[in-house]
């Protein structure tokens, strides 16, 4: 990643949103809301690679299933992003930044099966679900009303895809049976 150069540090205080917020903790969070957003493109990008390579007995209620998660993630990382900038906190710049910030693991295996895709996607839901409840924490913490709720919706969906997942593979065979 390239040094960012004297003047480059100017313009960028020209991103610095007025708020009340402490600017340490406008730091702190914006921090967390990027990492969140790099948590957030890596399981899209996952999903998707998921839906895409799905097979199998149930492979239209899976591929319907990951494609409705996909779309409310997608759809959540926009909403972080603007977030961050609100509070003048800056945002994701890069592909290579957001790979180098996720704590999602990559999947680029030529074949999954149905069943350790769905339990993989469960796992990563549940972990971003605390993460979250993290990034929670310390925006309590800082007084940042709007983040927190906004975190606590985002909580709430990753429960239910967390959730929709789990029940779609207990008591499944590799099968899909």
């Amino acid at each position: 990643m390239a040094k960012a150069k004297p003047s480059s540090r100017i313009e960028s205080a020209r991103l610095n949103t007025p708020t009340d917020l402490d600017p340490n903790d406008v730091r702190t969070i914006a921090e967390g809301l990027t990492i969140l957003s790099s948590d957030l493109f890596a399981l899209y990008i996952k999903t998707k690679n998921f839906h895409w390579h799905m097979s199998g007995p149930h492979f239209r209620d899976y591929h319907l299933l990951l494609d409705e998660q996909a779309a409310q993630i997608f759809e959540i990382i926009d909403a972080v992003n603007e977030r961050a900038r609100k509070i003048g906190g800056t945002v994701l710049r890069s592909l290579g930044q957001a790979k180098s910030l996720t704590r999602v693991a990559d999947n680029d295996a030529e074949y999954v099966s149905p069943l350790d895709m769905l339990k993989e996607l469960r796992d990563d839901n549940k972990a971003l679900t605390a993460n979250m409840r993290t990034l929670h924490g310390v925006t309590d913490e800082a007084g940042d009303v709007a983040t927190t709720s906004q975190l606590e919706e985002w909580i709430d969906q990753s429960e239910e895809r967390t959730w929709f997942l789990y029940e779609t593979t207990r008591n499944a065979t590799d099968s899909g049976h």
